[in-house]
């Protein structure tokens, strides 16, 4: 090999080794800040969930003690029974009420962009303050709807201090600060699907609830099944919501299992047994992710 030919070989070499690092460096700020926020407490998390620990005193080893007396804990499971009852019934009233505003916004009318902004806005504020804002909504003795209601001559509604009404408030407060964000997704799912297929639908007559049911429904299936599992993640990782409308009550009524893992962590201050709640808590959610990326892989959706 002549010296032109080495000195050609040296360069591509240089040249080839700066494309194969470039794209590594490009992500490594990223990489870096996902590590410090997200890997590296999780996994200091999983160490304090084999130790008693109360963040003032040095650290004990337990072993498996923690996820044992989780097991008889029953209001770890009840309040995983009701986070579980919140998703089952929060989910496809989300579902059904961005779908039908993605419908809706979808199609060619009049100041589009602004009510897909006005819908969006919602998902743009805190959880904290809008859970403040339902509550000057909501509440007993101030709330806006129970001055409407004593103006009106009728008696003042428990909101927020009946078990049917909490619960209620939590949902509607909810439905109205997501569904703007997955009304987004729904509108992307809707503007890929071929315009052919309504051409060749409306050629053969169909009807707009038959296009619906048979064009729209079915290629929006990897859509639906993408917001229905975030919708159940979110549902399963809801606290600033609840903690700042209702916190918690009346009672236990409205304590989902992120506030309980909370409490037991920075109230009670064993912080040990919270990290084991909270393993468990991500190993459920981690079933789900699992559970959607199989069913897409499935060729289910």
């Amino acid at each position: 090999m002549s010296e032109a030919q080495r000195t050609n070989h040296k360069t591509l070499t240089k040249q080839n080794r700066k494309l194969v690092i470039a794209p590594y460096l490009f992500i490594l700020p990223n990489l870096l800040i996902f590590s410090t926020f997200i890997v590296f407490p999780s996994l200091l998390g999983l160490y304090y969930s084999f130790h008693v620990y109360d963040g003032l005193n040095p650290m004990k080893f337990n072993g498996l003690d923690n996820y044992m007396k989780i097991l008889t804990d029953q209001e770890f499971w009840s309040t995983i029974g009701r986070t579980g009852v919140y998703a089952v019934i929060v989910v496809p009233l989300i579902y059904a009420a961005a779908l039908g505003i993605a419908l809706l916004l979808a199609r060619e009318i009049r100041m589009r962009g602004f009510f897909r902004a006005i819908f969006y806005w919602p998902t743009m504020i805190s959880f904290i303050i809008v859970g403040l804002t339902w509550k000057w909504i909501f509440g007993d003795s101030f709330g806006i709807l129970n001055h409407l209601l004593t103006m009106a001559g009728a008696e003042p509604v428990g909101f927020l201090t009946s078990s049917f009404w909490a619960n209620t408030a939590v949902i509607v407060a909810t439905v109205w600060s997501r569904a703007g964000f997955f009304m987004v997704i729904f509108i992307a799912g809707l503007q890929a699907i071929p315009t052919d297929y309504y051409e060749a639908a409306r050629l053969d007559g169909a009807t707009g609830t038959k296009v619906f049911r048979y064009i729209t429904l079915p290629l929006l299936k990897p859509t639906s099944l993408l917001v229905v599992m975030l919708c159940l993640i979110d549902a399963f990782k809801a606290f600033p919501l609840m903690f700042a409308l209702t916190g918690g009550g009346p009672g236990k009524e409205t304590t989902f299992i992120v506030q309980y893992i909370y409490e037991i962590g920075f109230n009670r201050q064993e912080l040990g047994l919270a990290s084991a709640m909270s393993v468990i808590l991500f190993i459920l959610i981690g079933g789900f992710s699992a559970l959607q990326f199989r069913l897409s892989k499935g060729g289910a959706v």
